[in-house]
């Protein structure tokens, strides 16, 4: 007599935000897979959604209830997670129906929430998962969360209060994660936390036993170890505290990608104070010129806030001449928004919204000629490009060394028929614009 096995629910996914965020819902939804449920990809289908969302800026809190809406409304069965479910009461007013509502990293109460709103039948045969875990990215590149939270008290960030203190992980639990996701098939491992230069504080910079020796929760020496696995290794959100000098050699020797994230948010001393960011010594610049020397092909993506409350066009001058010193590869900006929770909201001189896009264009129009001007200068190279997507007529999109997934530019090749999803391959730049860089495989 044939076994019929169950059919388990099917659990439907909607994750807005950060790559963090990402990395929660894949967690999520690896456990959820280890427990045998399956995974819709509609509403239709889906026997229970799970929204995670993001409650960093109003504007994501109206995307998210936005999201949750839609969920309600097309499937009805709906649980939320993530940064805004520190918000419950906000959530229930507006959403009465919504089975359950979890803060951020809450894994297991959320899973919990899914066996109360979708029991799993009892099977052997259906707690079947990828040793790699479950996947929102392309197979060829994973995010890398090595701790949550964060020490430092931003006026206008509401993170420690929705996401805590900074909790390193293991270096060891890392590295172990790490090897699994690159014999799973991942070519590029993007590192990512709310304070990457702070990995490790919590932990005092312990070492824990590793191949035969040791390493420390460092930034240095866990970037060093992860540069051994024949990855790509892509460090986000590096405050550039002094310790972060000792990493760019790891990058001139190739361990790691020649590529920093380091989230500036203003160059103005006064406006810096404001905004009570750490590591904000006048001697970046300075700093940077060292980095280009050691390692000249560094990519510097960076973002910053216009409009913050006291920002004065003398601050704002400031801030485009040290953007056009710097000349920074990457630049992303945000008008100010005031969060509710942050203290930034109670500083004196608000500027005017007409004021911030006036603003905002300008730095955006700076950096972009200088972004032009650097990718101009590509041109005649042949650089390495890991392949995201390739289409039916012969050609394809990747990303250079100094482009990270869907926040930098693109590199788009023709006559590319034999190249494959997470290819790295070698390619002659032919031509540049403001943003992007197009190509072709260099010949063999």
């Amino acid at each position: 007599m044939e076994l019929e096995l169950p059919s388990p629910p099917k659990v439907g996914m909607v994750s807005l935000g950060c790559p963090k965020a990402l990395v929660d819902s894949e967690r999520i939804l690896t456990k959820l897979r280890s427990d045998g449920y399956q995974l819709s990809p509609d509403y239709d289908q889906a026997d229970v959604v799970l929204v995670n969302t993001c409650g960093f800026l109003d504007s994501a809190k109206e995307e998210s209830l936005a999201a949750i809406g839609e969920a309600i409304a097309e499937n009805g069965r709906v649980i939320v997670t993530g940064c805004m479910g520190k918000e419950a009461d906000v959530i229930r007013e507006k959403f009465p129906d919504v089975l359950a509502v979890t803060g951020p990293h809450q894994y297991e109460e959320v899973v919990g929430a899914v066996h109360v709103a979708a029991p799993m039948p009892p099977s052997a045969y259906l707690n079947l998962v990828p040793e790699a875990g479950l996947k929102l990215t392309p197979r060829h590149y994973s995010y890398l969360k090595i701790s949550e939270g964060c020490n430092h008290r931003c006026s206008f960030c509401i993170i420690p209060s929705l996401r805590g203190d900074l909790v390193s992980r293991r270096p060891d639990a890392i590295l172990r994660e790490a090897e699994k996701l690159v014999a799973a098939g991942t070519k590029e491992l993007l590192v990512i936390s709310q304070d990457t230069s702070a990995y490790g504080v919590d932990l005092r910079h312990g070492a824990w036993p590793w191949k035969g020796g040791e390493v420390r929760a460092h930034m240095t020496d866990l970037a060093g170890e992860l540069g051994k696995l024949g990855a790509w290794v892509r460090l986000h959100y590096v405050y550039p505290y002094p310790h972060v000098d000792l990493v760019i050699p790891l990058l001139a020797e190739g361990l790691v990608l020649p590529y920093l994230d380091i989230p500036f948010q203003h160059a103005a001393p006064s406006v810096l104070r404001a905004m009570k960011r750490p590591a904000n010594e006048a001697k970046v610049l300075e700093r940077i010129r060292a980095w280009r020397e050691i390692c000249p092909d560094i990519a510097i993506r960076s973002s910053f806030v216009v409009g913050f409350p006291g920002e004065t066009e003398a601050d704002f001058d400031y801030l485009m001449q040290w953007l056009a010193e710097a000349r920074l590869d990457r630049v992303g900006a945000f008008r100010f928004e005031p969060v509710k929770g942050a203290a930034a909201n109670s500083l004196p001189g608000a500027v005017p919204e007409e004021v911030k896009e006036e603003r905002y264009a300008r730095l955006m129009d700076l950096t972009a000629r200088i972004s032009a001007e650097k990718l101009r200068a590509t041109i005649g190279r042949t650089i390495d490009v890991i392949v995201d997507l390739v289409d039916e007529e012969g050609g394809a999109t990747g990303r250079s060394k100094a482009d990270a997934p869907e926040i930098d530019g693109e590199v788009h090749l023709r006559d590319a028929p034999h190249v494959a999803q997470g290819d790295i391959v070698r390619v002659l730049i032919e031509d540049a614009d403001e943003h992007d860089l197009y190509g072709l495989p260099a010949a063999l």
